[in-house]
Order: structure tokens, then C-alpha cells, then sequence
């Protein structure tokens, strides 16, 4: 149904424009907006036959003695997906705006299916963040839930993909992101929307894994121009009661993944995330001892020549240098710290000390 303050938006814009009065009427005759505001709120006999007939009903001099309260002008009825939602009425001789009468009809009608369209989505996503929020909070789900999900065609089938991007909802983008992750998701059963603060949660069921992540890598793609990644994927969730997890497991993938990265899977950080909660003084001394004598420049050759897997000629490429540049810094850290790069074991050592940095740092 169309509301008093879409009614009074489409009086508003349309008499801006024509320069004639204009009625909103709901289908059951009472007039919501007018450009004559004494109308509001009382009946317009002529919209109560058109909500009847569904057809256009023209109020001239020679009939409007049937139609005691009304004006002459014409009258249509305005339509959304083939329902009655409305009576639009045009003050005025019928004869003499009868060329702009279908042009109001068929604005109107894009005005209220926009309106009505978001409206349903603004619902339809409230829906899904009133399910979400009960996902997570770990209880054993009560029927009413179960209920809820199906209500919103969010299919209860294995395996669920939880994600969590971090979007301003003070942008002027947010709801052109929210809208494009739903409809490039519109064939899939998919929960979207906010959680708390800036968190917002993407919830994927029933998809193999392999599709699942050529769609999120195609969708980062999507998301790139509006600077809102990386996306932060938790690990599989095998039954709708692990969803919390899966989501709190995308929190931490965000957490602690490279902000050059447009996807963190939390596989890839879950090493890592074990070292932090475990951030002792003992660590910190640890990683002190082991790193204290590199600055900057040598920090940063040992976390790329280790995210490259201890290949030399990768590593120095990627750092724009060459091979015995490489390996004389390589050489440097290994008398500095007392651990050799290049070979395995000390590695392993190597790169936990960076771990255990500071995040700041390590980035």
C-alpha cells in the first residue's frame, strides 16, 4: 500500500512539474495527500469507483452532481506487480489534460514501484539480520527461528561460508554495496547485512566449495572500487548451530590478515591467531631476543623472503632487487639473529618471531 509520506512525495514532485492539483487517495477512497491540504483525510467518491472498477473514471461538468465532494479531473488507478495499491486524481477539465493524465499514471507508478521495492528489500534484510544476530549467539535455535529462515528462502543446507567485510553505513556507496552483493548472490540461498558497528556479514549456504571460492574471488573483484576489502572468510560450518563460529573464525581471518589481500581465508591466519591469544611476556621476550638487531629494511626482506617460501629469485623480485642484494641481507639476518633464513628449521623459528610482533609492524 502506499504510505502518507510517499503520497505526499508524489503530490510534491508531480504538481512541481504540472502545475495542477493533485490527489493520492488509498484504494479504499480516503484522500492521503492533496495539493488542496482541507482534502486530506476525507473521501473522494470518485477514487472509491475507480479502486472499484479499476479503470480510468473521468469527472466532468455534466457528472460530477454524482460525485458531490470531488472537482472535475481525472482520476486512475495505480498499480504494483498487477495489485491496486492507489488512486492518483488530476484537478482540472478532463479534456484538456487528458494527453498528460497516462505520463502521471506511469510516473507514478515508477515513483511508488521504486519506493515499495526498497521498501521490501529494507524489510527483507532486517529479516535476515533478526536471524543472523540469532545464529549467533550460540543458543539451540527454537522453532520460531527455523520458521524465520525459511520465510526468507535462506535454504538450512550444508556446508554454510560465513564472511565479514567492514563497511561505513555512513557512505554514500553502502547501499549500492549491499545491493550488488545480493544480486550477484540472487541465485544462491544468501543472508547479507549489518551486525554490529561496522561488521557486516555475508552468510553462503549449499554451495561446493570450489564454486563457493571462485565466487568470492569474482566478487572481490566487484567490491574493489568501493575500498571496502579485504573479506574475511571463517572456517566451514557443517550445520547451521556452528554458524557462530564459522562467522567469529572470519572475524579473527580479518583480524590478522595482510591489508594488501582481498580475501583472508582462516586457514591462513589460524597459526598465527593461536600465537596472539597466547601473547605472554615470555613471547615478547622471545621475540625481542630473536629480533631486536634487525631495522626496518631487514624485517621487511624476512617476512617477504618467507612469504615467498624461502625462493630467492621470487623473493627478489618481488622486492625490486637483485639476487646478491637478496642474499647478502639474507646473510646479514641470519649473523644478527642467529638464525639462518634459508635453512628450514631456522625458519620455522624466524617466522614465528614475526608472528609475534606487533601486526603494525609485521604489515
Amino acid at each position: 500500500m502506499i504510505t502518507k509520506q510517499l503520497a505526499n512525495q508524489i503530490v510534491e514532485q508531480t504538481m512541481l512539474r504540472l502545475h495542477r492539483n493533485i490527489n493520492v487517495m488509498q484504494t479504499n477512497g480516503i484522500i492521503l495527500a492533496s495539493g488542496d491540504e482541507l482534502r486530506v483525510d476525507s473521501i473522494h467518491e470518485g477514487a472509491v469507483i475507480v479502486a472499484e472498477t479499476k479503470k480510468v473514471l473521468w469527472i466532468t461538468e455534466e457528472n460530477k452532481h454524482l460525485f458531490p465532494k470531488t472537482k472535475p479531473g481525472i482520476n486512475l488507478p495505480i498499480f504494483f506487480q498487477n495489485e491496486l495499491v492507489g488512486v492518483i486524481g488530476i484537478t482540472g477539465d478532463p479534456s484538456e489534460i487528458d494527453e498528460i493524465a497516462t505520463l502521471v499514471q506511469l510516473t507514478t507508478e515508477m515513483m511508488v514501484h521504486q519506493a515499495l521495492i526498497v521498501s521490501e528489500r529494507e524489510y527483507k534484510r532486517k529479516m535476515q539480520e533478526m536471524v543472523f544476530e540469532e545464529l549467533m549467539s550460540g543458543q539451540p535455535l527454537q522453532k520460531v527461528i527455523y520458521e524465520r529462515i525459511n520465510k526468507i528462502g535462506f535454504v538450512n543446507s550444508a556446508p554454510f561460508y560465513a564472511m565479514m567485510l567492514e563497511i561505513n553505513p555512513e557512505s554514500k556507496s553502502y547501499q549500492s554495496i549491499l545491493q550488488g552483493i545480493e544480486y550477484y548472490f540472487q541465485n544462491d540461498s544468501i543472508l547479507v547485512g549489518h551486525y554490529q558497528l561496522n561488521e557486516h556479514f555475508i552468510l553462503i549456504s549449499g554451495l561446493e566449495e570450489n564454486l563457493f571460492k571462485k565466487k568470492i574471488s569474482a566478487l572481490s573483484s566487484k567490491l574493489k572500487k568501493y575500498d571496502v576489502l579485504p573479506i574475511g572468510v571463517g572456517q566451514v560450518a557443517r550445520s547451521i548451530e556452528e554458524v557462530h563460529i564459522a562467522y567469529q573464525t572470519a572475524k579473527t581471518a580479518l583480524k590478522h590478515g595482510l591489508p594488501d589481500k582481498n580475501i583472508v581465508y582462516f586457514e591462513d591466519v589460524e597459526l598465527f591467531s593461536l600465537l596472539k591469544k597466547h601473547d605472554s611476556r615470555e613471547a615478547k621476550q622471545f621475540t625481542t631476543r630473536i629480533l631486536s638487531g634487525l631495522n626496518e629494511k631487514l624485517l621487511l626482506t624476512l617476512q617477504e623472503y618467507l612469504n615467498c617460501n624461502q625462493q630467492l629469485t621470487v623473493c627478489a623480485d618481488t622486492l625490486v632487487i637483485h639476487r646478491h642484494t637478496l642474499a647478502y641481507r639474507l646473510k646479514k639476518i641470519g649473523e644478527l639473529t642467529g638464525y639462518n633464513p634459508t635453512v628450514f628449521q631456522d625458519a620455522i623459528i624466524l617466522q614465528i618471531a614475526l608472528w609475534c610482533l606487533d601486526p603494525n609492524i609485521k604489515k
